[in-house]
């Protein structure tokens, strides 16, 4: 791999990107770099253990949680959204299952409709911050979006899907969604520096998050205190590593389950990709995504199973990883 960074480095350079790329193929050690500041404002730099945030990257993790209580049969995949909800958030339709909010079939309105052509520097939370540190405190910011379509129709990408799933699991399994998620995904994986991270308790080796390439101002107003099931986890290019070969050998989920979640459920070609249980699924062949983007946040992994590959990109600004994540695709299929 040793071609790796003269391709990748002269994006990195122009794109100013901030953050962590790594790569690991069988037989080899990892490729991993890091780039750019930590904290702009002291100058402290990124080193390839930084942990960053993954915003929806993280929905995979909820996606596995739930699967686990369906596994238990605490849930099932067709248990109706509704019978964990009670009265709360009436606009949700009777009928909605948990399998349509794993799939994004499920036609709820959304409180973060992408559809809406969003730009990430965006206020758009109603309440205070700091008011979210728990998934309960987010039904008054998920209530009153009427359905986009009927439940199954079709394919739409809802966050407000995975808050829901967030709030089923919770009160269905008896636990806080940050420890079910913890206790189902983190630890089976071996993800000891990952975590549901506080906004006002970063941690060590934590990266500041920020809206742009260069300037200072960062994404602390933008986003939830504690994130929740549409994307809340803070990890490491290493713990993914971990997360992808924990994934397919079985020690998360049975991989009956598994092959279940990254089986194609809905083509989505306007992004060139299709979806299945929590997980991207590239258009052909066997590779599996994880994506995220928020106000300071790009994030991109992908796991081969076939051929026991992995790459990473961790951006600790909102656009920062896009075009580093497009040359290390192409770098890598032609290498393949």
């Amino acid at each position: 791999m040793d071609d790796l960074g003269t391709r990748i480095d002269p994006v990195t350079a122009e794109q100013g990107f901030g953050g962590v790329i790594r790569v690991d193929r069988p037989g080899e050690p990892p490729w991993e770099r890091a780039y750019g500041l930590a904290h702009r404002g002291y100058g402290v730099p990124n080193t390839v253990d930084t942990r960053f945030a993954i915003a929806s990257g993280g929905k995979a993790f909820t996606a596995l949680a739930v699967m686990g209580l369906v596994e238990d049969g605490v849930l099932g995949l067709g248990t109706t959204a509704r019978e964990h909800l009670g009265e709360d958030l009436p606009l949700v339709p009777p009928d909605v299952t948990v399998e349509q909010l794993l799939a994004h079939r499920s036609g709820i309105g959304d409180y973060l409709d992408e559809d809406d052509d969003l730009d990430p520097t965006d206020y758009v939370l109603r309440c205070p911050v700091q008011e979210y540190a728990d998934v309960e405190a987010f039904v008054p910011e998920l209530d009153g979006f009427a359905p986009k379509f009927a439940a199954g129709e079709r394919f739409s990408y809802c966050n407000g899907g995975y808050m829901v799933l967030a709030l089923v699991a919770q009160r269905a399994g008896g636990e806080s969604y940050h420890d079910l998620g913890r206790r189902r995904v983190l630890v089976p994986a071996g993800m000891s520096e990952s975590g549901f991270l506080r906004s006002d308790e970063p941690g060590p080796r934590t990266a500041t998050h920020y809206l742009d390439e260069t300037g200072p101002r960062t994404n602390v107003f933008h986003l939830p205190l504690l994130g929740s099931g549409d994307g809340g986890v803070f990890t490491t290019a290493a713990d993914l590593r971990a997360f992808w070969t924990a994934l397919f050998a079985g020690r998360i989920l049975p991989l009956e389950r598994v092959a279940q979640m990254v089986h194609p459920h809905s083509d989505v070609p306007e992004e060139g990709m299709r979806y299945g249980l929590g997980f991207w699924l590239a258009p052909s062949g066997d590779a599996v995504h994880l994506v995220g983007g928020d106000a300071g946040v790009s994030f991109r992994s992908a796991h081969e199973p076939g051929r026991d590959l992995t790459w990473s990109v961790l951006g600790n600004s909102s656009e920062g990883a896009w075009p580093v994540a497009r040359v290390l695709t192409e770098v890598l299929a032609a290498a393949s």
